[in-house]
């Protein structure tokens, strides 16, 4: 790692908060011209705007880790050391969500079916007889 001078180090911290600033505004851009807030009638695709907000927060974390952190001069075991508990903390995210999101599908349906009253689940043909049946046959 080579040392800069004070007028070079103030050139890369410049040139990083110019970077993440426009990083920034194409996210803002994306949002506001995705829902329509800009151009009346035009809407981006929801899963569209998903990548593209997920990508670029995504560009900004490693952009800072990797520059304003000073991960690009370290020994590849330490940044590897840093770089899958990473990893592995987002898998557990979205792991808990996906779980979380079962769980959230199966009460609803429980919820569903506890509400259902007798009258209104389907018959099955041939196998119970039907009260109303029964009061015909007298």
């Amino acid at each position: 790692m080579s040392d800069l001078s004070y007028e070079e180090s103030k050139k890369v911290v410049y040139k990083g908060m110019i970077v993440l600033a426009v990083i920034t505004l194409l996210e803002v851009a994306v949002a506001l011209v995705g829902k329509g807030y800009v151009i009346e009638g035009l809407h981006l695709p929801v899963w569209l705007m998903y990548v593209l907000m997920i990508g670029l927060s995504l560009f900004k974390a490693y952009y800072i880790v990797y520059e304003f952190m000073h991960m690009k001069y370290e020994v590849k075991g330490l940044a590897m050391s840093v770089i899958l508990p990473m990893g592995l903390l987002v898998w557990a995210v979205v792991a808990f969500f996906s779980e979380g999101n079962s769980w959230n599908q199966r009460r609803t349906l429980i919820e569903k079916k506890n509400a259902e009253t007798i009258d209104d689940r389907p018959k099955k043909s041939g196998s119970i007889i039907d009260l109303k049946d029964v009061k015909n046959l007298n």
